[in-house]
């Protein structure tokens, strides 16, 4: 059988003030028709790198040497991608080869409709009229499951929650049945149900259609689920190649061994103390710092259309030093619920109580004085960070927000200690946000964060774009960070094995509604609630047999 795509001793070099810096190291791969090539490896290990010189994405200060042969859609002819005039690339994107990218929100374009953008390719490529297009890109919005794609079709990116635009990006990618999808990290930004799903379509659109897919990730129970061969790179080789079973059974490769160490388990993976493991301190138990009992947030609505109720009839609290984590699926209100704690979103009925203060008939005013007290990590740390500021003027804004320093100069000392607090070097401080790696970023956003030594730190998904070796240090890092200052932490994520690591307590959300709240033995060990079952039985596992009956576990609770 001939290769789809034959990727042979590729070498890519960009080109810095400080000299040529090699990303890619003599790397050969091989994908064949109908199959799934996982490449996984840690940040900075070339992954990215290879899968966009397959599209010919580099940028001018890159230099790609070797060879990339692509077969077209029909099998007709091969193209060296590398020798290819700009021109013969456009040509070859979108029908011979598509990318779904990792980070959608900066992927889609902020001012067009999300169907204009899905057509974009189609317009490319052929001469259809408005009324084809728009029904190609429904058809596209229905294939990868967003809910009302009738409507949907014209809402802009910001109107889409991370995981439906991650599904956009997906539908974009399938408009012209590419032979060939590259898909960067795909599940990344995706709770577990949803990635569940998009996983299930693209098994279809292997075995159905022939499909080939060269996918890149950083969850080692994606790879168990959906590849077939797998590739792990490390400091731009690859340094171990094998069917995915094998690969898994018996790893050769001491870095290959470490990355799959390094997976989080359910229930293997405690990396904090339990809370009936912690010893008692014998004081009386303090008022929750949040209580929220009925809790109802509404956005209005535009154009004469009704309101969204994101968020109703939520009842929970946070202790004094509790995790609590609050897991669901995307659109669910989780991320709502940590803005309202934090006075980002007006509340709309029942009660909502941080530190003693009602947010309902919320006042700016009076709630100033407690905004140094809550610290907020968001969840993509690359589009929260001024990129015209360097990392210490970043870490140090909520120091200047709250004057407690006069500038960035002044507040330099305590930036430089919250740095080391989070295992980042001081040099650090002076570079910019994208000469850190995602784990590093994360890292550097915990610390501003953590500036005000606040009482409550909401998390946002601190983890969800990290590869698990990082994930895992940046969990540890939490941990020793939580123990060490006593802050309370409102941990939302749609990883259950990150809040069964870390949390003491979890809230399970769907559309808007607490549907099931208790400890991590409780609610996780013995869920009672058909979402949560369902929820847990979505989760992949990094262990191609036991994944394949999860899987068939997942679609029995599909049809109940």
């Amino acid at each position: 059988m001939s290769h789809l795509l034959d990727i042979q001793n590729l070498e890519v070099t960009f080109a810095t003030d400080q000299g040529a810096v090699t990303a890619v190291d003599g790397v050969s791969l091989q994908v064949e028709p109908g199959r799934v090539l996982a490449v996984v490896g840690e940040s900075g290990s070339g992954k990215t790198v290879s899968a966009r010189t397959v599209l010919g994405l580099l940028p001018e200060t890159a230099i790609a040497e070797g060879s990339v042969v692509l077969a077209t859609r029909d099998g007709a002819a091969r193209n060296d991608i590398l020798h290819l005039s700009a021109d013969q690339m456009r040509r070859v994107r979108g029908r011979d080869v598509a990318m779904v990218f990792q980070e959608a929100s900066t992927a889609l374009n902020p001012v067009y409709p999300i169907g204009w953008q899905i057509a974009e390719g189609l317009r490319a490529h052929g001469k259809l009229s408005k009324k084809e297009l728009r029904a190609q890109a429904i058809e596209m919005l229905t294939l990868v499951g967003l809910p009302d794609p009738e409507q949907r079709v014209d809402y802009f990116p910001h109107q889409l929650s991370g995981g439906q635009k991650q599904r956009v990006m997906i539908a974009m990618a399938l408009a012209l049945r590419p032979g060939l999808i590259v898909a960067d990290e795909p599940t990344t930004a995706l709770d577990v149900t949803v990635q569940a799903e998009i996983l299930d379509l693209l098994r279809k659109l292997r075995d159905e259609l022939g499909t080939a897919i060269l996918l890149i990730t950083h969850n080692m129970g994606v790879v168990a689920d959906l590849a077939d061969d797998v590739a792990v790179m490390y400091q731009g080789k690859v340094v171990e190649q094998a069917p995915v079973a094998e690969l898994f059974a018996s790893p050769r490769q001491d870095y290959t061994k470490q990355l799959l160490g390094a997976v989080l388990k359910l229930g293997e993976s405690r990396v904090r103390p339990a809370a009936r493991d912690r010893p008692a301190t014998g004081d009386a138990p303090a008022a929750p710092i949040v209580r929220a009992r009925g809790l109802e947030i509404q956005y209005p609505g535009r154009l004469g259309r009704p309101g969204f109720r994101a968020v109703q009839g939520v009842d929970f609290e946070i202790a004094a030093g509790e995790v609590y984590g609050l897991v669901g699926e995307s659109g669910s209100g989780k991320s709502t619920i940590g803005r309202a704690i934090a006075g980002l979103t007006t509340i709309t009925g029942g009660s909502l109580e941080v530190f003693g203060h009602e947010m309902l008939g919320f006042s700016e005013r009076r709630f100033r004085p407690l905004r140094k007290d809550i610290g907020f990590v968001f969840q993509d740390p690359a589009s929260s960070f001024n990129p015209l500021l360097t990392i210490a003027q970043n870490v140090a804004e909520p120091l200047l927000v709250h004057r407690v320093a006069r500038s960035a100069e002044a507040a330099r000392p305590r930036v430089d200690e919250l740095l080391e607090a989070v295992q980042l070097p001081r040099a650090y401080g002076d570079r910019y946000p994208h000469e850190l790696s995602g784990g590093q970023r994360q890292r550097a956003s915990l610390a501003r964060g953590l500036a005000l030594d606040p009482k409550l730190l909401i998390a946002d998904e601190p983890t969800s774009a990290l590869d698990v070796s990082v994930q895992a240090r940046v969990l540890e890092l939490f941990v020793e960070l939580q123990q060490e200052l006593g802050f309370a932490s409102l941990f939302i994520t749609h990883d259950l094995a990150v809040v069964d690591a870390l949390a003491d307590r979890v809230g399970v959300l769907f559309h808007g509604r607490l549907v099931e709240s208790g400890t991590i033995e409780q609610v996780l060990g013995n869920p009672q609630e058909a979402y949560t079952q369902r929820l847990l039985a979505s989760l992949p596992v990094p262990d191609p047999v036991e994944q394949a009956a999860r899987r068939e576990a997942w679609r029995a609770t599909l049809k109940e």
